[in-house]
């Protein structure tokens, strides 16, 4: 190989390296995310396991059972939609199939996309208009005359 070849090689190899600053940079973010999910994953096994000793089998909206391979399409669905909140005795949980639980998310993100009142909420009346709201007044002229 011609010494101007071997420049040549070195500087491709150079340029397709990353730089130490950088390597170190991304393994550091890798390991930041990697014990960021399996903290998650340990987490979760806990609340699950919890979970599924409380509660029956089945999903708590279609009421489908489940069993054997099938009980991890059960999933364990935060009535308040935080996943810190996990009270010792279950009252932030239910079990819900896949499917439900899907359901659930998108109801809970279309309500906050459409800013839908919320159940037990202040309720605006839907119209302003009352037709028979002087009525009784109407009636009561009719009969004295």
């Amino acid at each position: 190989m011609h010494r101007s070849d071997l420049n040549k090689t070195a500087r491709v190899e150079a340029a397709h390296m990353p730089s130490n600053k950088t390597a170190s940079d991304k393994e550091r973010l890798d390991q930041i995310i990697s014990e960021a999910r399996h903290k998650r994953e340990l987490q979760e096994k806990t609340y699950r396991e919890r979970a599924l000793k409380m509660f029956p089998r089945i999903c708590a909206r279609c009421g489908r059972e489940f069993a054997g391979k099938r009980l991890r399409e059960l999933t364990v669905h935060h009535k308040d939609h935080n996943h810190d909140n996990n009270p010792p005795d279950g009252s932030n949980w239910e079990l819900l199939c896949i499917y439900c639980h899907d359901n659930e998310h998108t109801k809970y993100l279309d309500e906050e996309w459409y800013e839908a009142p919320k159940p037990g909420g202040d309720k605006e009346p839907p119209s302003t208009y009352r037709p028979f709201a002087d009525l009784d007044a109407l009636l009561k002229g009719k009969k004295s005359s």
